[in-house]
């Protein structure tokens, strides 16, 4: 358990902000959940950063599905990595048993997968952490040192809970006449799982793989169907949306990363977020929330058909 925690508080890009009362996170949220639960078993960040010091690193990219730092460690190099539960079990050859890497058998696999299920099942956020020791000098991180040599540690779960007035900005949208899709990054079960939560109408879950083996007119057939879109990569949000448009489609599209510009660009609204986003994302779009909150976006579609409406009347008049 004290290893998993440290290579979750290691491989990443987070940091807690104190001030005199109490403390905040900056940076990624799913980051600083992880780091503070390593700060709730009393392991410091900065301490450990003294202690293995990063050296390089392999940035999460949603193509990729994992992050990777090298850390100088008692003289020679460490690898610590996090990520998708099923990508990091493509890439493991051994499971820490006892506190020893031991072989990671079919059979084990197959439970972790299924622990990973289960958790995913109650609406949580499911990573895996791994780690890969390389006695040499390594200077530069690449994917070779990782992919195929790494000790699977353990799974972490987390709640990344739908706001309130999401649920019900939600409602608001469907009585509007306004369709809402998720599309996530997320396991599909937890997809299915924040869907139900936030009452999004009962239709197709696909991932993002099932939207790659489409081509635009199946996709255009079934778009209508689909509800909720697990794992998607980046460069298919440009074809959902396309998918959607094709069909005669008013589009708004959310995005926060530089991969999104495409879709945020194709799409009639393109919203980005104020807070999280990159520049790339908010050059690219119509819109940015100021708030991150998706509540926002319903609020302007009720204050912009005030407008037409009061703008319409007087025409007619």
């Amino acid at each position: 358990l004290t290893l998993l925690l440290q290579i979750g508080a290691l491989c990443n890009d987070a940091l807690i902000s104190s001030d005199k009362e109490c403390c905040s996170i900056v940076g990624d949220p799913t980051e600083g959940a992880l780091l503070i639960a390593a700060a709730k078993a009393g392991l410091n960040e900065e301490e450990l950063e003294e202690t293995y010091p990063r050296l390089d690193e392999i940035p999460f990219q949603s193509e990729r599905r994992y992050m990777a730092t090298l850390h100088q460690r008692d003289g020679g190099r460490v690898v610590y990595v996090k990520g998708a539960v099923e990508k990091l079990l493509e890439m493991s050859q051994s499971i820490l048993k006892d506190g020893k890497p031991a072989p990671l058998e079919k059979a084990e696999k197959g439970a972790i997968s299924e622990a990973s299920d289960a958790i995913a099942k109650d609406a949580m956020r499911v990573m895996a952490l791994a780690y890969a020791e390389h006695p040499g000098e390594i200077a530069e991180l690449k994917e070779e040192h990782v992919k195929g040599k790494l000790v699977l540690v353990g799974l972490t779960g987390m709640i990344d809970p739908p706001r309130e007035e999401a649920i019900e900005a939600v409602k608001h949208a469907r009585n509007a006449g306004i369709k809402v899709v998720m599309i996530t990054g997320d396991n599909k079960l937890t997809a299915e799982s924040i869907a139900r939560q936030l009452e999004l109408p009962a239709g197709e879950a696909l991932t993002g793989a099932d939207i790659e083996k489409m081509n635009e007119d199946e996709l255009s057939e079934r778009v209508e169907k689909i509800q909720v879109i697990a794992r998607v990569e980046p460069v298919l949000k440009l074809k959902i949306v396309n998918a959607f448009k094709k069909r005669g489609n008013v589009v708004a599209m959310t995005g926060d990363g530089v991969n999104d510009a495409p879709a945020l660009k194709a799409a009639d609204i393109g919203v980005a977020m104020g807070i999280t986003g990159t520049d790339v994302a908010k050059e690219a779009s119509d819109m940015v929330l100021v708030d991150d909150n998706f509540a926002s976006v319903v609020a302007a579609v009720e204050e912009g058909r005030a407008i037409f409406t009061r703008l319409r009347n007087v025409v007619l008049f």
